[in-house]
């Protein structure tokens, strides 16, 4: 992604960035311990590829400058990934509500100019970003759509239960890997 001296950037949240990595240490670690001896190597190997893939998956960022809104992975992991998109504020031509099968509401960003204009599409509004006001107060002053409606798509207490329970799963697997190695 670009860099650029008025350019505003939004990382995904650390809420929630950091309680998926937890999520999946605490599903994921105990797996090379358990396993028998020939299959713990691959499980381990396995298992940091697939720590490197979720820290990938939640290094997703949104930028932000007078020209256009950017959404993609750092460098490291954008060859692998390749899920970006960008578009020029003067290309967004409304946002779409979609509510969600859990209940939430999500946003699509619309380009195009109308029915006949196959050149239009939809790229969904990242809702999941740091400092999350100030990105939905950044976007309607340069696409000059209204952002009132729109929340996050889960609210922080989710997160916070989560990253609660997956502490607390984390924190029985140590102990009890502690409690047999002794």
């Amino acid at each position: 992604m670009k860099g650029d001296e008025a350019c505003h950037r939004y990382p995904m949240a650390p809420l929630i960035r950091f309680t998926l990595l937890g999520l999946y240490l605490a599903l994921v670690l105990p797996l090379p311990v358990l396993a028998p001896d020939p299959l713990q190597l691959p499980l381990l190997l396995a298992a940091l590829a697939g720590l490197l893939l979720v820290m990938a998956i939640t290094s997703e960022r949104v930028e932000l400058d007078e020209r256009e809104l950017r959404v993609g992975h750092p460098p490291w992991c954008a060859w692998l990934l390749r899920r970006g998109w960008q578009l020029s504020w003067s290309h967004i031509t409304d946002l779409t509500p979609v509510v969600t099968s859990q209940g939430g509401r999500v946003y699509y960003v619309r380009s195009g100019s109308g029915p006949g204009d196959t050149s239009g599409g939809a790229w969904l509004l990242p809702q999941r970003v740091t400092r999350f006001e100030d990105f939905l107060t950044r976007f309607s002053q340069a696409s000059g759509l209204s952002t009132a409606a729109i929340g996050r798509i889960s609210p922080p207490w989710t997160y916070r239960l989560l990253a609660l329970l997956s502490a607390a799963m984390l924190t029985g697997e140590l102990v009890t890997l502690a409690l047999n190695r002794s």
